[in-house]
């Protein structure tokens, strides 16, 4: 997989997104819940109603790809999912705050539910069959201690600042990912393996 150009680097896109944003998880329950005073009822709509970005991502993503294509999909949407985080950093007490918490939940898992079935589909077509286990597997356990390390390092530097501190680091570190797939072309398979490429 780290042979692979285009894979690689939707790889390394991939583990820095996904843990910076679960990074903020446990920050945000600890300045909605602690500092902001939200009741817990406001703090579980705040990410239940966003889930409904999911469906509408995930049905958006066949006729999303139809009309602009894979390789534009890959770029677009992958820089798109990147943006929104830091708007957690903005979070206010009371309605105004709930609001904006929603908005963004929902903005980013609409972006990651139309990206990831391209993901999918462009990872799966790019790897030989009888390495496709072991990709999903080394995918899968990237992805996990990349989560774990940023949600760490992310606990460290909100004790050593404050939460809403070490949101804003989240939500501007993430803001570099995009640069792993601006120059991508992202080619067909079989353009990939008439060039030879391996995974």
């Amino acid at each position: 997989m780290l042979t692979h150009r285009d894979l690689r680097a939707l790889y390394l896109n991939q583990l820095l997104v996904a843990g910076l944003i679960m990074a903020t998880e446990p920050l945000l329950a600890v300045l909605l819940l602690g500092e902001l005073g939200f009741p817990p009822w406001q703090y579980g709509l705040a990410f239940a109603a966003p889930c409904v970005g999911g469906l509408i991502g995930s049905r958006l993503a066949p006729r999303v790809v139809a009309r602009f294509g894979q390789p534009r999909i890959l770029r677009a949407v992958g820089t798109l999912r990147a943006v929104w985080l830091i708007g957690l950093a903005f979070v206010q007490p009371g309605i105004a705050g709930l609001v904006t918490v929603i908005a963004v939940e929902l903005a980013i898992i609409a972006s990651m539910s139309l990206y990831n079935p391209v993901l999918a589909t462009y990872r799966l077509e790019h790897t030989p069959q009888d390495r496709t286990a072991r990709t999903l597997s080394a995918w899968s356990i990237g992805s996990s201690a990349a989560i774990a390390v940023l949600s760490a390092l992310g606990g460290l530097l909100a004790e050593a600042t404050s939460p809403r501190t070490a949101i804003t680091v989240a939500g501007l570190l993430i803001l570099t990912s995009p640069l792993l797939l601006s120059r991508r072309q992202f080619p067909g398979v079989v353009q990939a393996q008439q060039e030879g490429a391996t995974v």
